[in-house]
This record gives C-alpha cells, sequence and structure tokens, in this order.
C-alpha cells in the first residue's frame, strides 16, 4: 500500500469523526413567481425548504461545516515535510560526524554509547525513514560489504582514506541492521522497522489526536496498538523462542487493555462534561490512554522473555554460556523498554496540542484558516515522532550493562580466558527496541 493511498484513507477517517455536519446537500433554485429557496437534505433525511434569511444561515452553517473538512492535498504535503524534516535530522547528524568516525569494527559502536548524545546520535541514524527506500539487494550489497570489512580496509582503493572507508562501512550497517534482525537474521517488514515507525505509525497517531468521537478513537487506537505489538514482537530480543499461541495471547491482551483504557476514558468524558466540551476534552484523552495502553502493549508481548531469559554476553558480543539463559536480564531489558515506550507518547500526543493552543503563530493561523489543522496537526505529530522516538529509545543502552553478582548463581564464578583468567566482573545483554 502506498504512502498516499494510507494518508488519503486515514485523512478520511479524520474526517468522518470530525464533520459532524458532514452529508448536507445545498440545493439553490428559483421558484416559479417567489422567492429563491434553498433545499437542505442531511444524510438523506427529509428535505426542508427556508426562506432567503434562513437560506443565509443555513449557507453559513454548511460553510463553516466545510471548514472542518479535511484538505487531503495539503495534509499529504505536511506529511511529506514532516518526513523530510527527520530524515534531514538524521543526515546532519551523520555528516556531522563524517570526519570523527572511528575505524570500523562489526563489534563495536560508532557513538559512544556510554553519553546519552551517543546512544541519541545512533538512534537518530537507525529512526532514519529513508532507510525504508533500500531495496532487497541493497540490504545483500551493504552485507556482503560489511562481511568483508577487513579486506576492505586492508586494500584500499586509490583516492580512498582509512577513514572515508570506515565511514562507507558504518552507513553500510547501519542499513543492515535497520532491515535485519541481529539476533534472528531474519528481514523485518518495512511497517515494523524503528525506521518505518514514524512513517506508518505517525499517521495513526495524527488520527487518533485529530478523534472527537468515542467511535474514531477506538478504531484508532485498535489499529495503533496492533501496530504497536508487531513493533514490539519483531524488535524483541529474538534468542528466546515466542510460538504463534503466546503470541496471540499477548496481542489479545495487550490491545484489549488499550481499548478498555481509551473507552473508560472517553466514556467519562462524555458523560460528565456537555458535548461540547466532550469534543474539546476528547483530543487529549489520546495521551493518557496512550501511555498506558503502550506500556502495557510492550510489557504484555514481550513478557514471554522474562519467562525463558535471554542469554548474557561479553564485552566482545560472545555468549558466556552458551545455551543458557538470564531472566533477571530479561525483565531488566522488558522493564526498560517499556519505559521508554511510555515518555514516546508525551511528544507525540501531548506536544502538539500544546504547540497549537499556546504559540500565538499557530494558533493565531489556525484561528484565521481553520481547515489548516489537520496538517498542521499531521507535521507536528510526525516531527515530535521522529524525534520523540529516538530520543526515548536513547534513554537506555542498546545492551545494558549487568554486574555479575546480580545476576543468578551460574554466572557468578565464570572467569575471563581473554583477560588473564580473570573472573568477569560485568556481563551484557540485547535489551532490544
Amino acid at each position: 500500500m502506498s504512502i498516499r493511498i494510507a494518508a488519503s484513507r486515514y485523512c478520511s477517517s479524520i474526517a468522518q469523526a470530525a464533520r459532524p455536519h458532514d452529508g448536507i446537500a445545498i440545493k439553490y433554485f428559483q421558484r416559479q413567481g417567489g422567492a429563491p429557496s434553498i433545499s437542505l437534505r442531511f444524510r438523506g433525511k427529509s428535505t426542508v425548504s427556508a426562506t432567503p434569511g434562513a437560506a443565509k444561515e443555513a449557507a453559513a452553517e454548511a460553510t463553516s461545516a466545510s471548514s472542518e473538512g479535511v484538505p487531503i492535498g495539503k495534509t499529504l504535503v505536511a506529511m511529506s515535510l514532516a518526513i523530510a524534516t527527520i530524515s534531514a535530522g538524521a543526515v546532519l547528524a551523520e555528516k556531522g560526524t563524517a570526519s570523527m568516525v572511528p575505524t570500523f569494527d562489526p563489534k563495536q559502536q560508532r557513538f559512544d554509547q556510554s553519553t546519552f548524545i551517543g546512544r541519541l546520535s545512533k538512534m537518530l541514524l537507525a529512526c532514519d525513514p529513508s532507510l525504508n527506500l533500500c531495496s532487497g539487494e541493497e540490504v545483500k550489497r551493504c552485507k556482503a560489504m560489511v562481511d568483508d570489512y577487513e579486506n576492505q580496509l586492508k586494500n584500499l582503493p586509490e583516492g580512498v582514506s582509512e577513514t572515508e572507508m570506515s565511514r562507507k562501512l558504518w552507513e553500510a550497517q547501519r542499513v543492515v541492521t535497520a532491515a535485519i534482525h541481529p539476533d534472528s537474521g531474519e528481514t523485518i517488514p518495512r511497517p515494523f522497522r524503528m525506521s518505518g515507525y514514524a512513517l506508518f505509525n505517525g499517521p495513526i497517531c495524527v488520527a487518533m489526536v485529530a478523534s472527537q468521537s468515542t467511535a474514531a478513537l477506538l478504531v484508532w487506537s485498535w489499529i495503533n496498538q496492533s501496530h504497536n505489538a508487531l513493533i514490539n514482537y519483531y524488535n524483541r530480543n529474538a534468542s528466546s523462542e515466542m510460538t504463534n499461541e503466546t503470541f496471540a495471547k499477548s496481542y489479545a491482551a495487550a490491545v484489549g487493555s488499550a481499548l478498555a483504557v481509551a473507552f473508560g476514558l472517553a466514556t467519562f468524558i462524555q458523560k460528565r462534561y456537555s458535548p461540547a466540551q466532550a469534543k474539546n476534552l476528547l483530543r487529549w484523552v489520546a495521551f493518557p490512554s496512550a501511555v498506558v495502553a503502550s506500556s502495557l502493549n510492550c510489557y504484555i508481548v514481550r513478557s514471554p522473555e522474562i519467562d525463558t531469559g535471554i542469554p548474557l554476553v561479553n564485552s566482545d558480543g560472545d555468549e558466556v554460556l552458551p545455551n543458557e539463559m538470564s531472566k533477571i536480564a530479561a525483565e531488566r531489558g522488558v522493564n526498560s523498554t517499556t519505559f521508554s515506550r511510555a515518555l514516546l507518547q508525551a511528544p507525540v500526543y501531548f506536544l502538539p496540542p500544546v504547540l497549537m493552543g499556546v504559540l500565538p503563530p499557530l494558533k493565531n493561523a489556525i484561528m484565521k484558516n481553520p481547515i489548516m489543522r489537520v496538517p498542521m496537526t499531521t507535521y507536528l505529530v510526525l516531527v515530535c515522532f521522529g524525534i520523540g522516538l529516538p530520543s526515548s529509545v536513547a534513554i537506555f543502552p542498546q545492551m545494558g550493562e549487568i554486574k555479575v553478582e546480580e545476576a543468578e548463581e551460574k554466572y557468578h564464578k565464570l572467569q575471563d580466558e581473554k583477560n588473564g583468567g580473570k573472573p568477569y566482573e560485568v556481563l551484557f545483554y540485547n535489551k532490544g527496541l
């Protein structure tokens, strides 16, 4: 499905949720020997004739309803600009550090992962939407290049420095890791890659923010949490197996809890406040419901990892106890990922409505031209998503650390043969994304 078709569909759904007067048909005709009259038809209901005075009022109402419509063309432009803005951030991060790249080593990192800035730089590049444009052949070519990195560095082409070759290798690895799961080696479908998160989930978030009815909010919450469940599944630590039955149960529990939270909050607001107040407040329901639902979604879908455990590795990435798993490390990985998912919701659902309601330029622009609300919401939500996702994921390192004495007893007396037989003090685990 193309981005244009997907965007058109969600825009149409927003229109249905946001236009209570949609379906007004206006006929203007001249009665024989009489005054002009207007015939109104509301969603196929009875036709009403009006005099010129009432006609003017009805026409004004129709114009008002029309102003609440969704300009699909402008919204698509806003979406394209937002995706371009996110990609531009990744380009700036890559080019800004091009002259400082370390010598390529597939077991190491391009950026210092002990600092937040280093982890943010890594995630900005990993979440770059333009990575979805890479074909399967391009991924294979990059993988072959990375696998042959030693030869690439030893036999440099004329005029190419080691730094330049290392940069090409880091970029090739970025393409590979965006498309292929590091544990299973399987190709991740584009909609469920971290680089596709803002591209595919962003429009869903826009629809949730724009929802002004319980039905619309529930439908988009279901779509959102279904997509989140698959994101969590495809980006989990895949060293522990998950059966289809386990995933189905986790999915049902995660999506069910999400809908329960959204429905409960929406119902409370509609019963507590007047229709006009409820309409304004419903746009804020997306934030608290998404925080609770996304956190539950992530934890439930990935909770089987806690039951089976995940492997611990040394600083070189080698398993210290082959075929043995650590449940303690698995729980830490799932908990940290769940926390970052909760934080992600703040910039996506909370920040755009605040900016549009507080900043005078945005507020005045919407008041003067209400039809621009959806395009502006689209741009802000997608950009906030594109910045918030790498920022929230970067809070915790991809490879978590655990002190040996904090892990299971079977890891306590292991010796590092490469370090003169000294006991391990710290081990590592892949927390997943």
